[in-house]
C-alpha cells in the first residue's frame, strides 16, 4: 500500500473473502497441522500428556509463575480463575466494558456465586484510584457490603478498540488490590498482543498478579485452547474448578501442540496484524460518514464508528456483498479485527470497499 506497508503474506487459508470479523477465525496453518499430528499424547486428566505438559511448563516460565493449567476456552479460563480466588458472596472488581462482564454469561455469578463492581474506564482501561474506590467490604459496612476479594484488569481491552495498558497503571492497580487483601488477575486473551505492542517482557508485564489467562485461539492462531497461570496452590484449585466444570481432556496433546508452535511461531508476528489494523484505521477515519478513534488503536483492532446516520448492520450488509466481511458492537460502531490470514492486499481492499461505500453515500 505504502512504502512502510509490511510486504509478507501469512493467508495460508485460501479464501475469496477478507474476513475481518475476529482474529478467532483463523484457521491452522499447515506448520501448525504437522506439529498437532506428530504429538506425543497421554491422559492429561491423568496428568500424564507430555505435550499438554510442555506447554503448560512453558507458559508458566515465560510468564514467571509456577504453574499453569490447560483449559479448553479463554471463559473457562476466568471462570476457574474466578472460582478459585473467590468464595460465594464476594465480589469481583472488573472494567465495565470487560470480557468477564459482558461475554461470560454471568458466569462469575452462576459458578461462582459473586457480585460484581464495575469500574468505567477509558478506552477499557482503569485507574487505581477508579479501582481502590470501587472496592467494598462486609467489615464495618454493618454486614451490608460484599467483601471485594479479586480484581480482573483485562489487557488488551477488547471493548476498549484492542488498547494497552500501561506497565505503571498495571502495578498501581495490583497495589491497590494487594492493600485492600484482594487477589489480582489479568483476562490476558490476547496478553502477547499487548506485549508485542508495549515492549514489554511477558514476565514482567505481569509480575505482580496472582493470575493471568492466555488465549492461544485469537491472535496466536490456534484452533482450541486457553492456559491459566499462577501459583502452584491456586493451579492446584483451579485444577478442581476444571474438573468439576467439564474441563478435563483427555488426549489434548493434539491441541497443545498447536499452542507451542504458535508461541515458537505466532507471537512476534503479531506487529504485522498491528500495523496493518492501524492502515485501515488511518484510511477509514479520512472517509466521510466514518470516524475511528486513532489513538484508541494500538493493537490489532479498529472500531468504526458511523456518522452519517446509517446503522452498522446495514454497512455491514452493504460490504459483505463485496465480500469483506465485519461485526457489528452497537447500532453504530463496526469492529474489524486483523489476524495471521489477512494480508497486505486485503487491506487494500477493504479500503477500496470502504471508500467505495463512502462515495456512493455522498452521491445520495
Amino acid at each position: 500500500m505504502s512504502d512502510g506497508y509490511l510486504g509478507s503474506a501469512m493467508r495460508e487459508h485460501p479464501s475469496d473473502r477478507v474476513d475481518l470479523r475476529s482474529d478467532t477465525v483463523t484457521q491452522p496453518v499447515a506448520a501448525m497441522r504437522d506439529r498437532m499430528h506428530a504429538a506425543e499424547v497421554g491422559d492429561d486428566v491423568l496428568g500424564d500428556d507430555p505435550t499438554v505438559n510442555e506447554l503448560q511448563t512453558r507458559l508458566a516460565a515465560m510468564l514467571g509463575k509456577e504453574a499453569a493449567l490447560f483449559v479448553p476456552s479463554g471463559t473457562m479460563s476466568n471462570a476457574v480463575a474466578i472460582r478459585a480466588h473467590t468464595n460465594p458472596g464476594d465480589e469481583i472488581v472488573t472494567e465495565a466494558t470487560s470480557h468477564i462482564y459482558i461475554y461470560e454469561g454471568g458466569g462469575y455469578a452462576a459458578l461462582s456465586g459473586c457480585s460484581v463492581a464495575l469500574v468505567n474506564g477509558v478506552r477499557g482501561v482503569m485507574t487505581a484510584g477508579d479501582v481502590k474506590s470501587a472496592i467494598r467490604k462486609a467489615a464495618g459496612s454493618m454486614s451490608h457490603f460484599p467483601d471485594a476479594s479479586l480484581i480482573c484488569v483485562e489487557n488488551t481491552s477488547n471493548r476498549g478498540g484492542g488498547t494497552c495498558y500501561q506497565l505503571a497503571t498495571l502495578d498501581e492497580i495490583a497495589a491497590v488490590a494487594k492493600d485492600a487483601g484482594c487477589a489480582s488477575h489479568i483476562d490476558g486473551a490476547r496478553l502477547f498482543n499487548a506485549v508485542v505492542a508495549t515492549g514489554v517482557s511477558p514476565a514482567r508485564m505481569v509480575q505482580e498478579y496472582d493470575s493471568i489467562s492466555i488465549c492461544l485461539s485469537k491472535g496466536l492462531g490456534t484452533p482450541v485452547g486457553s492456559v491459566l497461570v499462577g501459583g502452584a496452590s491456586l493451579i492446584s484449585q483451579a485444577h478442581r474448578w476444571r474438573k468439576m466444570f467439564g474441563g478435563g481432556m483427555r488426549q489434548a496433546g493434539i491441541l497443545a501442540a498447536a499452542g507451542l508452535y504458535a508461541l515458537d511461531h505466532h507471537v512476534e508476528r503479531l506487529a504485522e496484524d498491528h500495523k496493518r489494523a492501524a492502515c485501515l484505521a488511518e484510511a477509514v477515519n479520512g472517509m466521510a460518514g466514518f470516524s475511528v478513534d486513532l489513538d484508541a488503536v494500538q493493537s490489532n483492532m479498529c472500531y468504526i464508528e458511523i456518522t452519517d446516520g446509517r446503522s452498522a448492520e446495514l454497512v455491514i450488509e452493504a460490504l459483505a456483498k463485496d465480500g469483506i466481511d465485519l461485526l457489528s458492537i452497537g447500532p453504530t460502531t463496526i469492529r474489524a479485527v486483523t489476524h495471521l490470514h489477512i494480508t497486505d492486499e486485503d487491506i487494500e481492499r477493504a479500503v477500496g470497499t470502504f471508500s467505495s461505500f463512502a462515495h456512493l453515500a455522498l452521491s445520495e
